[in-house]
């Protein structure tokens, strides 16, 4: 797995490649995490394009990042799903509190 952090105002644009699982969900927190408080970030934008797979270890990396945000009264956004995140974020409402885009220009307009 691998993601790639950058940084937009106040906002931490997060690009997952691979696959969401038990196996990468713990790297991905970390590293997301570490660059949120370092880039003092108050929003984060998932990019999902490059996404294989998630399994519903990415729910609870999610809701932790969410938490993380509404700490710093931000938000978090995601784009790009593919129909097994789709899915995920369905089955498990994780679209109710994210909202989601079809892509990269659309999610950061919305802030």
């Amino acid at each position: 797995m691998k993601i790639d952090c950058k940084k937009i105002n106040r906002t931490l644009l997060v690009k997952l490649y691979g696959e969401i699982d038990h196996h990468f969900t713990e790297d991905i927190r970390d590293k997301i995490d570490r660059e949120f408080n370092k880039q003092n970030c108050q929003n984060i934008i998932l990019d999902f394009e490059d996404v294989e797979f998630m399994d519903s270890s990415g729910i609870g990396m999610i809701i932790g990042r969410y938490k993380l945000t509404q700490e710093k009264n931000g938000k978090i956004y995601a784009f790009g799903l593919k129909d097994n995140a789709k899915r995920i974020f369905d089955m498990s409402g994780l679209n109710k509190l994210i909202a989601c885009f079809e892509n990269k220009q659309q999610a950061i307009s919305y802030i």
